[in-house]
C-alpha cells in the first residue's frame, strides 16, 4: 500500500512537472497570428534544422549534381522568402535539392533547411509549381510546426512516463501513447493546411500564380493513387481535400493586399504530431 502511494506520489509530481513547462512555453507568433506552445529558442531551431541537414541529404542519396536546377531552386526560393513575411522572421533559409528520384516530396526542418526530391522536381511543369512547394515549406518554418511538435512530444513523454511510474504496466504505457498518436496526428493534419494557406499568401506576394499550389495537389494526388490511405490515420489531408481549402486562401488575396485580412481559427487550437520534427509536404 504504501509502495503504491509513493508511485502515484511521483507519477503526480512527473505529470504536473511535465504539464507546467509545457504550459510555460507559450509564445505569439505574428505570421500566423497564434499563440503557441514552443519547445525551443530560434537559434536551438536554426542549429537542430543544421544537424539534421546531413542525415536527410544522405537519406536521399545526396544532392543532385546539376547545378543549373540548384540555382533555380535557390533563386525562386530567395524571392519566395524575400517578397513575404518571412522576410522579417530570424530564419536562415537554405534550399536543397536532393537525388532522389523516387520519392515524391518535400521536407523542411526546423530553422529554415528545405528540401525537395528530384522525384517531385522532375513532376513539374511550371515555376509556379515550384514556388508552391517552396512557400509550403517556407510556411511550415515561420509557422514553426516542428518546434510545437517537440513541445508536444515532450509532454506526451512526460504523461506516458508518468502513467508508467503509476502503473507499472507497460500495456497500459503502449495504449497512451497510441492515443496521443492519432491526436497528434489531427494536429498534423492542421499544420499542413495552415502551410497550404500561408505558402498560397507568400507565392502570391512573390508574383507568382497561387494556382500553382492546385497544381502542386494534382501531382501530389497523382502520385499517391493507388496508395492512399484513409485521411483520418493521415498526417497529411487528401490533395483532394485541401484544394477547397486553397481555392479559399486564393479567394482571401484580395482582403489580405487591401490590409483587412484576419486568418481564419483552426480546428485545433494546439497542432503537433509527437513523434519526428521533420516536416514534410
Amino acid at each position: 500500500m504504501i509502495a503504491l502511494a509513493i508511485r502515484l506520489l511521483m507519477a503526480l509530481v512527473v505529470a504536473v512537472s511535465s504539464l507546467f513547462s509545457y504550459c510555460g512555453s507559450k509564445e505569439y507568433n505574428p505570421v500566423t497570428g497564434e499563440k503557441q506552445y514552443i519547445g525551443l529558442t530560434a537559434r536551438q531551431e536554426i542549429s537542430l534544422g543544421l544537424q539534421a541537414a546531413d542525415e536527410m541529404i544522405q537519406q536521399h542519396g545526396g544532392l543532385h549534381p546539376d547545378g543549373a536546377l540548384q540555382r533555380r531552386i535557390d533563386r525562386v526560393g530567395s524571392k519566395v522568402v524575400r517578397n513575404s513575411e518571412a522576410s522579417e522572421t530570424p530564419w536562415k533559409f537554405e534550399f536543397h535539392l536532393l537525388r532522389d528520384p523516387d520519392t515524391v516530396n518535400a521536407f523542411a526542418l526546423p530553422g529554415g533547411q528545405i528540401f525537395v526530391t528530384a522525384g517531385l522536381y522532375n513532376r513539374f511543369t511550371s515555376e509556379d509549381q515550384l514556388a508552391a512547394v517552396l512557400g509550403h515549406e517556407i510556411a511550415h518554418v515561420v509557422a514553426r510546426h516542428s518546434a510545437q511538435r517537440l513541445a508536444k512530444a515532450e509532454l506526451t513523454r512526460g504523461l506516458t512516463g508518468a502513467v508508467m511510474v503509476a502503473s507499472g504496466d507497460a500495456a497500459a504505457t503502449q495504449i497512451t501513447a497510441v492515443i496521443g498518436e492519432l491526436v497528434h496526428m489531427k494536429y498534423g493534419r492542421d499544420d499542413e493546411l495552415e502551410s497550404d494557406r500561408l505558402g498560397v499568401f507568400f507565392m502570391a506576394d512573390a508574383g507568382y500564380d497561387p494556382q500553382g499550389m492546385i497544381a502542386l495537389m494534382r501531382i501530389l494526388q497523382e502520385s499517391r493513387s493507388g496508395a492512399a490511405m484513409p485521411e483520418f490515420f493521415s498526417t497529411h489531408p487528401n490533395p483532394g481535400n485541401r484544394i477547397e481549402k486553397i481555392k479559399e486562401a486564393i479567394g482571401e488575396i484580395p482582403r489580405r493586399r487591401a490590409g483587412i485580412y484576419r486568418p481564419p481559427p483552426l480546428a485545433s487550437p494546439a497542432k503537433s504530431p509527437a513523434t519526428a520534427f521533420i516536416r514534410s509536404v
